[in-house]
């Protein structure tokens, strides 16, 4: 049957499917708009399918904050080319459905995929967009946090978040300092929050190094243990946050810059999402 070019036009403002798809869709279901609508649905699902296995190395990071800064969401809406994650549409997608994360109070990726979104499920909606767009794409390290105070840090180029929670803030321009620990974070991509928290594979690891270090350079063996301990201290100095020196002020720690700013305010907890 003849398809119109004003019944093409209309299926593609409804469902942002390109011209040809939607003249084809069309006339597979001879002309019934529903039903048209379900083929570039099912379509969808195929190039989902299809491009299962690629990866998704573009994106952007999205970030939401509750209005006392208690509680924030992020997570990445990942593609496979920096082309779609400049796209106005893309960038939508992505913050329309943290709008939906936020709303629902919603707690894991997976609550996430089954929320509503206009009928449709998310997971439904990526998987359309995946058929009109032609990329695979993904929600990865979706993340709540809740603390006193909790601030995220959001890279220039949106492809690097961070967010981080404060405590004993007190008078202290909470805000300025959740960013200033933000950029650390993404700067210098801390292992831990302090010495307590580095995995015990880590410490274990660092201290063997030490030890075949210090023997190799035929350093005595009664004092090979303090040597590696004295490197595991410079380990965890480089790489804990709160012990790290500040990128702002080399002269002091990311702790006694907290510290300056409100007797014992310190960080309790940050999260650090990037793409790529």
């Amino acid at each position: 049957m003849a398809i119109s070019a004003k019944q093409v036009n209309e299926l593609r403002k409804t469902t942002g499917a390109g011209m040809m798809d939607c003249k084809k869709a069309l006339v597979e279901a001879e002309g019934d708009f529903d039903k048209a609508i379900e083929i570039l649905r099912k379509k969808g699902q195929k190039v989902s399918a299809k491009r299962a296995d690629r990866e998704t190395s573009e994106g952007v990071v999205v970030c939401k904050t509750s209005e006392d800064n208690a509680k924030a969401i992020m997570f990445a809406l990942t593609c496979e080319t920096d082309f779609v994650a400049k796209n106005v549409d893309f960038v939508k997608l992505a913050n329309d459905i943290l709008d939906i994360a936020f709303a629902g109070n919603l707690a894991t990726a997976e609550e996430l995929l089954a929320a509503d979104f206009n009928g449709q499920t998310v997971a439904e909606v990526i998987t359309e967009n995946i058929g009109k767009i032609g990329e695979k794409l993904e929600i990865k390290n979706f993340t709540v946090l809740e603390g006193e105070k909790v601030v995220p840090y959001i890279h220039s180029n949106n492809k690097l978040g961070v967010l981080v929670s404060l405590a004993n803030t007190g008078d202290a321009d909470f805000i300025q300092a959740g960013k200033d620990v933000g950029m650390q974070v993404a700067a210098m991509n801390p292992v831990a929050l302090n010495k307590d928290e580095v995995p015990a594979e880590i410490v274990e690891q660092e201290m063997r190094i030490g030890k075949e270090k210090a023997l190799a350079e035929g350093k005595p063996e009664n004092i090979v243990e303090r040597i590696a301990m004295g490197m595991l201290n410079k380990y965890y100095k480089d790489n804990t946050l709160l012990a790290q020196d500040f990128v702002k002020d080399g002269s002091k720690s990311v702790e006694a810059y907290l510290n300056s700013l409100n007797k014992g305010m310190t960080v309790t907890k940050f999260v650090r999402v990037a793409i790529g």
